[in-house]
């Protein structure tokens, strides 16, 4: 197998580069935003550059990323575009710099919107110039340039400006394009079209010539473009040399062929365009396809087109077809071949007679219609009416072997969708692993097309929408394996041995060499099958390492993954192994294929099992382990060495490869998606369509849905009537009691639902009813009843006053259908889904709720938060393995929750045996919670009733008050409650706390009938499982989880009427889909009721590694963000009460009017200023440190030692000042700097008392969903931005900072960006250099922007700010010497004689030392004193001295790291591959 060759990576220009180039001088003098007088627009300006800069360099991408960034479109070239100057050169430009925007994923249609009236004329040159011929003005590499703008547009129907134009393009009149004996079959097969082609012929008569000229030109365009393409496509020739441009196009036109088949509004009517044009027929017989080389990406992307072209949809409907449609079709095609045979082709009379299932397969076609004549061919096709009938006496143009292949792979039997996904391997082999077409390295550019399905806005069917999510996901893990194997296999070092075979030199802690493999069980297919039902292995290995990584070995989990490689080394021993050069023919490595633990064998040969007995003690160091196979695979492999004399795999594994579990549950979630594609997974209904894309996106928001609930219980969502009447601004509150007293929570809300599916009655004269009656709220305040006498019985409340829009959101959370809140930063989303839980488990008590989340940390802080509301425990559990880390008490696993269960029950028989005793009961009412049951029925039943019949108030005079008390039966049981239970102040009151009395002793009984089951179920499992099935409520998962377990669900019955989804725009696309089909459906119909989704698109997304699923493959969009862009409505939560308005005013223009709530503003924290600092957020200027920058030593492994050194000197001067160390956060934007920073402060600040370390040093990306009063940013680079420029990742870093946020970077190069511009706009209104107030202690009493009134100090550059710290620090240090000695002395009588002495004169000598070392360390350039070492402070007892004196000798010889200006991280001077291969491959 070739290794492919090693992409080039694009090297980002510097800023002096850019300054240097001749576009930035043009673009100063012309369009320059911060150029204040610009010359006036030239034409001849974007001809030149046109020519010069992007022709020339033959559209090299570094030209057009720098006019693209010098913000040309927005500022030159579409601001001045009119038809009058339209020129070759101007449409190129646009479309290069369209082009370039998506390829770096930035907004790219925002310019055309601002300025919309010439964007019809343009789009119409960009279709004429499409269509030129290829030797006249445009070149075929322009052309391709317009063939990717247009897949752009086809792709962004979201957009209305493109959507109207596109439009004509896709819609029926251009079936003009079609021959018209075709175009009459499609008519006669749905009358209904018929009656709007002729509307559509009326229309074009009345049109005026020149416009129905216009019209038809753009009906036809597709057809054409596909002719076109054809001529280029034949132009190719075999053998000889091509120009790689004709490739180039071509696989643009297949790319923009699959996206238009694979959308519906697009595909709707092109379908049979692309059908009638036989474009895949002479794809498939072109020379291109047959060049090894050149044709490789072509066949792929090829194949993917001829997948969507027969893809099982109702191009019309757009209903999904099933597999008897299918195969109707099938017969429908056949039979009408094999009439046209029998009617007018004699020679084929025993084809026309013949079955079906004879003559289908390809063989048996291509052995009836091969004989055949060119002409006969042209003539059956042309009764098929596939092509224009044949004139007579005149030969057929076509050649013989197109018109065969034209018929066969029309008639030829097809392979269902679904039987092509089971019969895939799961685990990826080497083929797909090392094809960078399929899996490109981390080097991709963004060039190029891949063969990579696209997630994008809308799907054809549910099916379409699980296999692409299949692909990507088997893909994307696929390169994640592929670096373990690089990484794992290349530290093992495997060379070639003197006598051919294999040794290895080095050893990996992933892998190890196999002693002995063997395929032990090769089990019969399934009935229908043709692969085994399951094959299994035992693979032996010698495990002579580290008793720790023995450990892990042995430790293998049943249902593990890991990978069986074959190497077969060229290389001699001791060759070096150099990682820029291709893996694959280094380490020979032959095959890989994957296989799933089921356990490690014992002495005897049998499997251990998992369980909680102890593992035996195998003795040696040998261990056999059994693995199951790929059943799928195995059958591959073996029908290919029976069938062409391969070779045995299965005889060639020398290593086996294991993964770190966390990364390692792709095959689970692969399997789920396959399982889920094989069953009917029924979405509920209300959401299919959304899902898709199609039908109106606000179909599912409650005020449509037909089951809306009119009234609802808030409970304790209302602090107060005051609180309810300001969150329903605009409505009209009517009150069912007036008497202000009785007006207090909980609060039932009856609102006014709309007739019809969310339609407003409409009145006589056709008015909408908008009177008040429809903006009337009814509140009816109601009371809990009274839960007993204990103080516990007291329910707990909510206490955080809602804001109206967080209370919309609640609302529709509580009601049926979708509901989406958008919560920015610091806007309370986790408070808003805690309520929402709470109402839903009191307004349904008998519905049950998932909570899905993306991170174990965000589960474990809404459990936090939903333990302090009013829900009862038993009713929650947590699934999966992150709630060791719940900062709780309680364990809510299942494990423990069965625990909790068991030793609960013992409590309330407790309560029952003293209940017992306290009614003089004899007997053991207690033993279990069935005889309690029975004691309950008639023992305390009885007495209560009797109870009630003597106190009920039967007549018309209330009975006396004093009666309740006295004959009240359980005095003695509650007679440990506070005293005394009855007040005697009046008859209800009494009888309201008798009946509470009650109601507790009942919930004891009720309780202990729902834990009967755990009586009756012994073992843990069974219990666990009916807790998760029967018994909670509330459970919570981690997306991963419910990925992991959905058989496991299924199979245990679980079901759930509610979804809440937090971190919603985190979680990957197919991960947030899964969820829904957790249960079987009931009588083929989900019983989800309400899906709600709370996250912000705004911020960051999945996490994807590889950058071409991430932006080629749009993998990175999540559901909640797809959701968004189709337009479903959306609650956007908007008052934050984080972070200091000022620090807000960063980031708040991404948000609909995000603004403060009060506390921000009234509070002294916010109010007060930021002590030693004279601003509370600045942009400091970071310039090259002894002439570097930023420096890359791995790829994307960014660092830059100017910036990490300054950021440590301002993180020590807070502390100095008096800052808590915990209360600072430092954060940049790559692991690179991370790690350099973390460096630099343990060598600084380690383990200073007086300075402390920062509470994380962390990347932005890690930091989403955190925050800390004060921050401090690195952004790293200063060549490029970066992926900064994505402007969530702008977002999450700008709102980490409660009180303080200082950012340090080259301004020059971030204030150029277009897209940053409304944060850096105001970051650069401040002062550049760092402000400080050194005389100004923590915490200070200056207000907030006030002038300070100790002197402020500029600082210019990072060389001063250290030295000035380290001066500062000195000071520090002797001033608290002094002060020690000077009020510290011990008094005499506490120690002995000789103690006293000793200690003094030891601090004698501590303190000569530290003027020692002073004099030694005290710098007197500023230059030379960046990095010298602080030391500890003067001990302020004498038991401290000698740790003190001993770092105070290290400080001459730490003097000056800084003069090397080399990164200090250890991950940066990786040298060895062993180092190197530790080293993160990029930031995420």
């Amino acid at each position: 197998m070739a290794a492919p060759a090693q992409p080039k990576k694009i090297v980002a220009p510097t800023v002096s580069q850019i300054n240097a180039e001749f576009v930035t001088q043009l673009a100063c003098k012309y369009w320059a935003p911060h150029i204040k007088k610009k010359s006036p627009f030239d034409i001849k300006v974007i001809e030149e550059i046109y020519e010069k800069e992007i022709v020339k360099s033959r559209f090299a991408i570094r030209k057009i990323m720098l006019l693209e960034f010098s913000q040309y479109l927005e500022n030159y070239l579409w601001m001045n575009y009119s038809p009058e100057v339209s020129s070759k050169a101007y449409l190129m430009s646009i479309c290069c710099m369209v082009n370039e925007k998506f390829r770096e994923n930035v907004p790219a249609w925002e310019t055309f919107k601002k300025k919309p009236e010439h964007f019809p004329f343009f789009f119409k040159c960009i279709l004429k110039a499409a269509l030129a011929e290829t030797d006249g003005d445009f070149s075929l590499h322009e052309q391709t340039v317009l063939l990717l703008f247009l897949d752009h547009c086809f792709n962004s129907l979201e957009v209305d400006l493109i959507r109207s134009q596109v439009q004509q393009l896709i819609s029926l009149p251009m079936w003009m394009g079609l021959q018209p004996a075709r175009l009459d079959l499609e008519l006669k097969k749905t009358p209904k079209l018929r009656k709007f082609w002729n509307l559509i012929k009326k229309n074009d008569e009345k049109m005026d010539p020149e416009a129905r000229e216009q019209a038809y030109q753009e009906r036809r365009f597709l057809s054409q473009l596909i002719q076109k393409f054809i001529s280029v496509l034949k132009s190719i020739p075999l053998s000889e040399a091509v120009t790689m441009d004709k490739v180039h196009y071509c696989e643009r036109f297949i790319e923009l062929m699959i996206d238009l088949e694979a959308l519906l509004p697009t595909r709707r009517w092109f379908n049979t365009i692309l059908d009638d044009s036989h474009l895949l027929v002479h794809c498939y017989l072109s020379s291109l396809v047959h060049r090894e080389e050149d044709g490789h990406l072509f066949s792929q992307l090829l194949d993917m087109l001829k997948f969507y072209t027969g893809f099982e949809i109702n191009d019309q409907t757009g209903n999904a077809l099933t597999e008897n449609e299918m195969t109707t079709i099938h017969y429908d095609r056949i039979t009408s071949l094999q009439r046209a045979a029998f009617a007018h082709f004699p020679e084929l009379y025993d084809f026309a007679l013949s079955n079906v299932a004879e003559v289908d397969a390809r063989d048996s076609l291509v052995k009836f219609f091969g004989p055949l004549s060119s002409n006969t061919l042209h003539q059956v096709a042309s009764y098929l009416c596939l092509l224009p009938t044949l004139p007579k006496n005149e030969d057929t143009t076509f050649d013989k072997e197109f018109l065969l292949e034209l018929l066969v792979s029309r008639h030829e039997r097809r392979i269902s969708q679904i039987q092509q996904l089971n019969q895939m391997p799961l685990y990826p082999t080497e083929k797909i692993i090392w094809d960078e077409n399929i899996v490109p390295t981390e080097y991709y550019s963004g060039e190029g097309c891949l063969a990579l399905p696209k997630l994008n806005l809308q799907f054809l069917t549910l099916h379409d929408y699980l296999l692409r999510n299949f692909n990507l996901f088997r893909l994307e893990s696929t390169y994640e394996i592929r670096q373990d194997i690089e990484d794992s296999v290349s530290r093992m070092k495997p060379w070639q041995s003197e006598y051919g075979g294999v040794v290895f030199g080095g050893w990996a802690r992933m892998a190890q060499p196999i002693v002995a493999f063997t395929v032990v069980e090769v089990a019969k297919p399934n009935i229908g099958e043709n692969w085994p039902t399951r094959v299994r292995a035992d693979v032996t290995i010698n495990l002579n390492v580290r008793d720790h990584i023995k450990d892990e070995w042995e430790g293998l989990r049943k249902h593990d993954v890991c990978f069986l490689i074959t190497v077969r080394p060229t290389k001699p021993y001791g060759t070096k192994f150099d990682r820029r050069r291709p893996f694959i023919e280094q380490v020979g490595l032959v095959y890989v294929r994957g296989c799933e633990i089921q356990g490690m064998l014992d002495d005897k040969g049998r499997v251990i099992e998992d369980g909680p007995e102890p593992r035996p003690n195998l003795r040696g160091e040998s261990r056999t382990f059994r693995v199951f196979l790929d059943p799928n695979q195995y059958q591959q492999d073996m029908t290919n060495t029976i069938q062409n004399g391969a070779e045995d795999v299965y005889d060639t594994f020398n290593v086996i490869m294991r993964r770190k579990p966390k990364e390692n549950n792709f095959k689970a979630v692969l399997e789920t998606i396959r399982n889920l594609m094989n069953t009917d997974c029924v979405v509920p209904d209300w959401l299919h369509d959304i899902i898709l894309g199609y039908g109106d996106p606000s179909s599912a928001h409650y005020s449509k849905m037909p089951n809306q609930i009119a009234t609802l219980d808030f409970n304790d969502t209302f602090l107060s009537i005051e609180h309810l009447k300001a969150s329903f601004p605009g409505h009209n509150v009517k009150v069912t009691v007036n008497d202000p007293a009785l007006q207090i929570p909980p609060f039932r809300i009856t609102f006014p639902v709309r007739s019809g599916k969310g339609k407003k009655r409409k009145d006589a004269d056709g008015e909408e009813d908008d009177t008040e009656e429809a903006k009337t709220l009814i509140v009816e305040p109601h009371v809990i009843p009274n839960r007993g006498p204990y103080p516990y019985n007291q329910p707990k409340r909510n206490t955080i006053q809602f804001t109206h829009t967080q209370i919309e959101a609640i609302r529709a959370g509580m009601q049926p259908g979708l509901t989406m809140v958008v919560g920015p930063p610091g806007t309370g989303k986790t408070d808003v889904a805690v309520q929402i839980i709470s109402n839903i488990y009191h307004n349904f008590p008998e519905q049950r709720t998932l909570i899905v989340t993306h991170s174990n940390q965000a589960l474990n802080q809404l459990f936090e938060k939903i333990m302090a509301l009013d829900i009862d425990e038993r009713h929650l559990l947590r699934l999966g393995h992150g709630e060791e880390e719940l900062e709780t008490e309680k364990d809510f696993s299942r494990y423990g929750r069965v625990n909790y269960v068991l030793a609960r029950r013992i409590e309330l028989l407790e309560e029952v045996k003293r209940l017992q005793k306290s009614l003089g009961v004899p007997g053991d009412a207690s033993y279990t919670c069935e005889t309690a049951g029975y004691f309950f029925l008639y023992q305390v039943m009885s007495r209560w009733e009797e109870y009630i019949s003597k106190v009920k108030n039967t007549g018309s005079t209330l009975p006396d008050a004093a009666e309740v008390a006295t004959f009240f039966p359980f005095h003695e049981y509650f007679a440990n409650a506070p005293q005394p239970i009855f007040k005697g102040r009046s008859y209800e009151e009494d009888m309201e706390i008798a009946e509470g009395c009650f109601r507790h002793i009942k919930k004891i009984f009720t309780q202990l009938e729902e834990f009967r089951a755990s009586e009756l179920l012994r073992s843990g499992l069974d219990r666990s499982k009916y807790l998760l099935v029967k018994e909670a409520k509330i459970i919570a998962m981690t997306c991963t989880h419910a990925a992991l377990k959905r058989h496991d669900l299924v199979k245990l019955g679980f079901k759930y009427d509610n979804i809440l989804m937090e971190e919603a725009a985190q979680i990957l696309e197919i991960e947030t889909f899964i969820p829904l089909l957790l249960q079987n459906p009931q009588d083929g119909f989900s019983r989800l009721k309400r899906w709600i989704m709370i996250g912000d698109h705004h911020q960051l997304p999945p996490v994807i590694k590889n950058m071409a699923f991430q932006k080629y493959s749009n993998m990175e969009q999540s559901l909640f963000t797809r959701f968004v862009r189709v337009g479903v409505p959306t609650v956007d939560l908007d008052a934050q009460g984080r972070a200091r308005a000022s620090l807000c005013n960063l980031y708040n223009w991404r948000y609909k009017n995000l603004g403060n709530l009060p506390h921000v503003q009234l509070l002294p924290e916010f109010s007060t200023a930021n002590a030693g600092l004279l601003y509370d957020f600045q942009l400091i200027n970071v310039e090259d440190f002894q002439g570097v920058g930023e420096s890359e030593p791995n790829p994307y492994f960014y660092q830059n030692l100017g910036e990490a050194e300054y950021v440590v000197a301002l993180f020590m001067y807070m502390c100095l000042l008096g800052y808590p160390a915990d209360k600072i956060s430092i954060l940049t934007t790559y692991n690179g700097q991370k790690h350099l920073i973390r460096d630099i402060i343990n060598r600084r600040c380690g383990n200073n008392p007086l300075i402390g370390r920062p509470n994380k040093v962390t990347t932005v990306d890690r930091f989403q969903g955190q925050q800390n009063d004060y921050i401090l940013l690195s952004l790293v680079r200063t060549r490029a931005v970066g992926h900064l420029r994505d402007v969530r990742r702008l977002v999450v870093a700008m709102s980490r900072a409660r009180l303080g946020l200082y950012i340090f970077a080259r301004v020059s190069l971030f204030q150029n960006c277009f897209e940053l511009t409304p944060a850096f706009s105001q970051l650069t209104a401040r002062p550049l250099h760092l402000h400080i107030i050194p005389t100004e202690p923590f915490p200070t009493s200056r207000k907030n922007g006030e002038r300070p009134p100790h002197e402020v100090q500029v600082i210019k550059n990072m060389p001063q700010m250290a030295n000035f710290v380290y001066n500062m620090y000195m000071h520090l240090i002797q001033t608290t010497h002094h002060y020690n000695q000077t009020f510290l002395q011990l008094p005499p009588a506490m120690v002995e004689e000789g103690e006293e002495v000793q200690s003094q004169e030891t601090e004698m000598e501590a303190e000569e030392e530290t003027m020692a070392a002073q004099a030694n360390v005290i710098p007197s350039p500023p230059e030379a004193s960046l990095s010298q070492e602080i030391p500890a402070p003067q001990p302020e007892s004498s038991s401290q001295t000698e740790a003190a004196s001993s770092e105070m000798e290290d400080i001459s010889a730490l003097q000056d790291t800084a003069t090397a200006a080399e990164p200090v991280s250890a991950a940066a001077e990786a040298t060895t591959l062993e180092d190197a291969a530790s080293v993160p491959a990029k930031t995420q």
